[in-house]
């Protein structure tokens, strides 16, 4: 289910509150574009648990972030994933 989100409320390692976007897999720029549509559709308020495995990532997503207004409440980076969790402002 690459680039889908899905809401998670039992899911290991999402918070109970936040929905999924599996971008692994994808290459950039597409988890930045990705991330942005999500964000589009998201209440203001609502998190986002955002897992990519392109390095690029690590870079492009704060970048957005920055870019949008939206925060970034946590990262975190282990078994090939950069993870984003993302408040939408």
């Amino acid at each position: 289910m690459t680039g889908t989100v899905q809401d998670l409320p039992d899911r290991v390692g999402a918070p109970a509150e936040a929905a999924l976007l599996d971008l692994k897999g994808l290459k950039c720029p597409l988890p930045a574009l990705k991330t942005r549509k999500a964000l589009s559709r998201i209440a203001s308020g609502e998190r986002l648990s955002v897992v990519c495995t392109d390095p690029m990532a690590g870079i492009d997503i704060p970048n957005l972030l920055r870019e949008t207004g939206d925060v970034l409440e946590d990262q975190q980076q282990g078994d090939g994933t950069l993870t984003f969790l993302v408040r939408k402002a």
